[in-house]
């Protein structure tokens, strides 16, 4: 995964994040969102709500950056399908 500096994070806009409010997850590249998925479930302090906005920017970073994501929702992650 690419590193963010303190600089290159703080310059991040707020839509740069899964978590705008909380400026957590960024998603400015392919690995990042690679990431945000795979941490999605241990972010403290956020609402469900927060957790629904964050999903879908999620997707649609994933979409735009082609990563895979086999969730539909973010209450899957962990969840093995049969």
């Amino acid at each position: 995964m690419t590193k963010l500096n303190e600089k290159d994070r703080d310059g991040l806009a707020e839509s740069q994040f899964a978590f705008e409010k909380q400026r957590k997850e960024p998603l400015e590249n392919a690995s990042h969102v690679r990431n945000a998925v795979a941490r999605f479930n241990q972010v403290e302090g956020v609402s469900d709500a927060d957790r629904d906005a964050a999903w879908k920017r999620i997707k649609a970073a994933a979409k735009k950056f082609n990563v895979e994501v086999h969730e539909s929702d973010w209450r899957e992650i962990g969840h093995k399908k049969s």
